[in-house]
C-alpha cells in the first residue's frame, strides 16, 4: 500500500500521525511524507550579464528568494521529523520524505498521481508551511475533490484508546460504498475491532443500480421500521464479508438526512473513524459541496476516510 502523508508541523498534523496507529494499516507499507512551502519562487538570480557587467537585482527579489529558500528548508526539516516519528511507530514501513515550494493542494494532488498513491492522509486543519489554515473548504476540500485515490482526514485518537477500534461504514449499496467495505476488510485491525454498517433510509431503498433490471425491481418500500428487516437483509452479505475477515460487524438502520445520521451515530457510538464512499447511488464523478461525503468529512467528530474504488 502506498500512503502519501501531508505534514505541516501543526498539532493537527501530529495528531494525524498518532491516528495511523488505529487505521489498520498493518506492518507493510510504502510511505511518502510531504511538506509544502506555500511560497512563490522567483526566477533564478543571474549575477553576470552576457557583456560581463553585474546584473542589478532588486532587494525585493533577493528577499523573495531568501524567504522561499528558508520556507523550503523549514518544510524539509518538518518532513524529516515526521519521517523519524513514523519509522519509530512502524519499523517495517519504508518511509521517505519530500519537500517543495508550491500551492499545497495541487502539489499534493499532483504528487499522489505521479507516485500512484493508494491513500492520502491529512490533518483536519493546520498551520505553518502549508500557509494559513489547512481547513476543510480550502486545501483539504480541494484534495478531496480532485484526488484520484482514497483520502483520510485524520483527527487523532480523541476517544479512549484502551478499547477496541470502532469503525462506522456508511452504506447505500453503491459501488463506492461496497469499496469502503472492501477497504475495511483489507486492513489489519486489532482483535476485537467493531464495525457498524449504517444504512440511512427515506421512504424507499435502492436494491440495485443494474440498468438491465426492471425499475420496479430496483427499490423496496421502507416507510416504517417494520420494513427494515428487508434493509438489513440487503446489507447482510457485506456484514458477513466483514465477519469473515475476523471483525465484529452489525447492521444499523436509521431514517433521516444521511450525513446528519452518520455524524450523530458516529458521535453516540464513539466511532474512531467513519468510512464512506466518495459518491453514492445519486452521486457524480466528483464530490460535490454539500454531498454526504463532503459534509461528513467536514463535520465528523472523528477521522473520516473517503474511499474511491481502485482502478
Amino acid at each position: 500500500m502506498r500512503i502519501l502523508i501531508a505534514y505541516d508541523g501543526s498539532d493537527f498534523a501530529v495528531a494525524a500521525l498518532e491516528d495511523l496507529k488505529r487505521a489498520g494499516l498493518g506492518d507493510e507499507a510504502e510511505v511518502l511524507v510531504m511538506s509544502v512551502a506555500d511560497v512563490f519562487v522567483p526566477g533564478p538570480l543571474n549575477d553576470v550579464r552576457d557583456n560581463g557587467f553585474p546584473t542589478y537585482v532588486p532587494e525585493s527579489v533577493k528577499r523573495a528568494h531568501a524567504r522561499a529558500r528558508d520556507q523550503l528548508e523549514q518544510a524539509e526539516v518538518l518532513a524529516g521529523r515526521a519521517t523519524d516519528q513514523i519509522k519509530s511507530m512502524f519499523p517495517k514501513w519504508r518511509v521517505s520524505y519530500h519537500a517543495e515550494a508550491d500551492s499545497p493542494a495541487w502539489a499534493l494532488i499532483r504528487r499522489a498521481d505521479e507516485w500512484k498513491s493508494d491513500l492520502i492522509v491529512m490533518g483536519a486543519r493546520g498551520l505553518s508551511v502549508f500557509g494559513g489554515r489547512l481547513i476543510l473548504g480550502s486545501i483539504s476540500q480541494r484534495v478531496l475533490y480532485e484526488a484520484r485515490c482514497s483520502v483520510r482526514i485524520a483527527r487523532g485518537p480523541g476517544k479512549r484508546t484502551d478499547r477496541p477500534v470502532r469503525i462506522l461504514i456508511g452504506v447505500d449499496n453503491s459501488s463506492d460504498s461496497k469499496a469502503a467495505v472492501e477497504a475495511v476488510c483489507n486492513r489489519n485491525w486489532p482483535r476485537g475491532t467493531e464495525i457498524g454498517l449504517l444504512a440511512v433510509v427515506d421512504t424507499v431503498m435502492p436494491i440495485t443500480t443494474n440498468p438491465s433490471e426492471p425499475a420496479e425491481m430496483k427499490w423496496i418500500e421502507v416507510w416504517d421500521e417494520n420494513d427494515w428487516d428487508e434493509v438489513r437483509a440487503l446489507f447482510e452479505p457485506s456484514a458477513q464479508q466483514l465477519r469473515s475477515a475476523g471483525l465484529h460487524a452489525g447492521i444499523l438502520v436509521r431514517r433521516g438526512n444521511p450525513a446528519d445520521q452518520i455524524l450523530e451515530e458516529a458521535d453516540n457510538w464513539g466511532a474512531d473513524c467513519i468510512f464512506v464512499g466518495a459518491r453514492g447511488l445519486r452521486g457524480v464523478d466528483r464530490l460535490l459541496l454539500g454531498s454526504v461525503s463532503s459534509a461528513v468529512s467536514a463535520r465528523a467528530p472523528c477521522s473520516v476516510e473517503i474511499v474511491r474504488p481502485q482502478k
